[in-house]
């Protein structure tokens, strides 16, 4: 959404060749960091933010400097990473050739796949990563695998390192301004590949009755996966909370159909329990996002490469920035605040406060150009607070929605463990428990409850197996129903054991 929004903001404001006089004040509710400065005297976000990011994070410590080993210096093809990329991670430019991780739309040219294999292919990837399965069974499946072979051993040790940092950087030329709202995604795309590769491979050895290695591989996708959540921007979050996804129906697909002993189920638990948590959510609004669109205000406050007229001129020099930044500072203030809080019906209730004002500012904007306003500034119509109030609406992501993605993965992870202790327990007794507490102390030291609703998990016992699920983002029990289902519910649901995969 902020990339959409990036051309009309620079449109807006154009530039000029003596940026405004005024720098804008320094401190934690305008800027928000206070340096470095660029040559006109205004924050080089980009810079400060990466430095932000990368704190501490040496390349012997940092998963993605080992994946790029793995991915190549061009991950998403065209002309590579800038050198500056580099340059923020203190490790070389990876050499153009390579035996680098071969993309599912790359298979098709480099292994000399006909369009039925090709069809073959990404019809049964969805299976590969939820089955076990048979060479004999997808042969350009296992072949893709094959070739990756070399980069998904890089990738497994990148994903034992104990740090991520990918530095947001843009394509800006020496002397620019910074330009966060378009800044490249490295390396999302292909984490997310390793990821099915992960999957898919685990499964190819349990099918092979190499319970140890298929275990090594979901660990490793799940660790990938949680590293790719500290990456800077929200889509990498989102793509880190899929693999991690990948990762856990494929766990699943393990506890079913591997032959565990009740140690083996626990050794899967304690794994689980030792990966590094999914990065927080307020740090997302309450750095990243805050960040960026100061950024944007910036590039409207001093321009970005058009010659300003003495009408925007006046403008732009009509406007209290401080008072504008005091808002954006603000609002991003009460989001990430909410999003700290541990009980989720309180952080619900001031998140739905926060998201009604939001709509309001935003239905008020909707009588508002925001072009008209930044002329009408040259009269003294408008306001710091006016700027700062539609910026607000213009760059705030859904914060809502990131929330509820969080509480949704949070329970999904809670239920997995569960998952785990319901294995061992059986491993042990011959069968599941009659009821879940059954499991305290001895699997677990006490069974979660659901983070939606605040209850109980409901557990029932179905024939040789069972059925355990909590409640979605609408709080309320939708009788074991997903969002698959039809009709359609919002649980979050294990069924051992596991049904198989519907076809699409």
């Amino acid at each position: 959404m902020n990339a959409l929004i990036f051309p009309a903001l620079v449109l807006v404001c154009g530039a000029d060749d003596k940026p405004p006089a005024p720098k804008l004040p320094l401190g934690r509710d305008t800027t928000y960091f206070v340096g470095p400065l660029d040559k006109y005297g205004y924050i080089d976000y980009e810079a400060a933010l990466n430095a932000e990011l990368g704190k501490g994070i040496t390349p012997d410590r940092n998963a993605n400097a080992l994946l790029l080993q793995a991915f190549g210096p061009a991950p998403d093809g065209g002309d590579g990473l800038p050198a500056a990329y580099f340059k923020w991670l203190d490790v070389p430019v990876p050499p153009k050739d390579g035996d680098y991780f071969l993309s599912l739309s790359e298979a098709p040219t480099r292994l000399g796949l006909t369009q039925e294999q090709v069809t073959a292919l990404y019809e049964f990837l969805d299976r590969a990563m939820l089955r076990p399965w048979a060479t004999k069974d997808c042969p350009p499946l296992a072949e893709w695998l094959k070739a990756n072979e070399k980069p998904l051993v890089l990738a497994v040790e990148a994903s034992g390192r104990p740090a991520y940092f990918s530095p947001l950087v843009s394509r800006r030329k020496e002397g620019e301004s910074s330009q966060l709202l378009g800044v490249l995604l490295s390396t999302a795309q292909k984490c997310r590949e390793t990821g099915y590769a992960l999957a898919c491979r685990a499964m190819l050895r349990l099918g092979e009755k190499k319970s140890d290695a298929a275990w090594a591989d979901i660990d490793a996708c799940h660790r990938l996966g949680r590293h790719l959540t500290y990456g800077g921007t929200l889509i990498e979050t989102f793509t880190g909370i899929a693999v991690c996804e990948i990762a856990t129906r494929s766990a699943l697909a393990y506890l079913d159909r591997a032959d565990l002993t009740a140690a083996d189920a626990l050794r899967c638990l304690k794994d689980l329990r030792g990966i590094r948590p999914i990065a927080p959510a307020a740090d997302k609004i309450g750095v990243v996002e805050r960040v960026m669109s100061l950024d944007a205000l910036q590039l409207l406050r001093h321009g970005n490469g058009k010659k300003l007229t003495a009408e925007e001129r006046k403008a732009i020099e009509a406007i209290d920035w401080t008072q504008a930044m005091q808002v954006m500072n603000a609002f991003s203030d009460r989001v990430s605040a909410a999003m700290r809080l541990d009980d989720r019906a309180a952080r619900e209730k001031v998140i739905d406060g926060i998201e009604k004002d939001l709509q309001a500012l935003k239905k008020k904007g909707e009588s508002e150009d925001f072009q008209q306003l930044l002329k009408d500034a040259g009269a003294g119509k408008a306001t710091g607070k006016q700027v700062g109030e539609h910026l607000v609406t213009l760059l705030t992501p859904a914060f809502q929605k990131v929330q509820h993605a969080y509480d949704r993965n949070e329970q999904t992870e809670r239920n997995l463990l569960v998952a785990c202790a319901l294995a061992a327990y059986r491993a042990d007794a011959g069968k599941y428990p009659a009821q879940i507490a059954d499991l305290a102390p001895k699997y677990l030291a006490e069974v979660p409850d659901d983070v939606f609703s605040g209850r109980d998990l409901t557990y029932k016992l179905m024939g040789k197996g069972y059925l355990l699920y909590s409640a979605g983002p609408n709080g309320a029990d939708d009788g074991g129903r997903e969002q698959r289902d039809d009709p359609p519910g919002d649980d979050l649901v294990i069924r051992m054991p596991l049904p198989e995969p519907k076809k699409k």
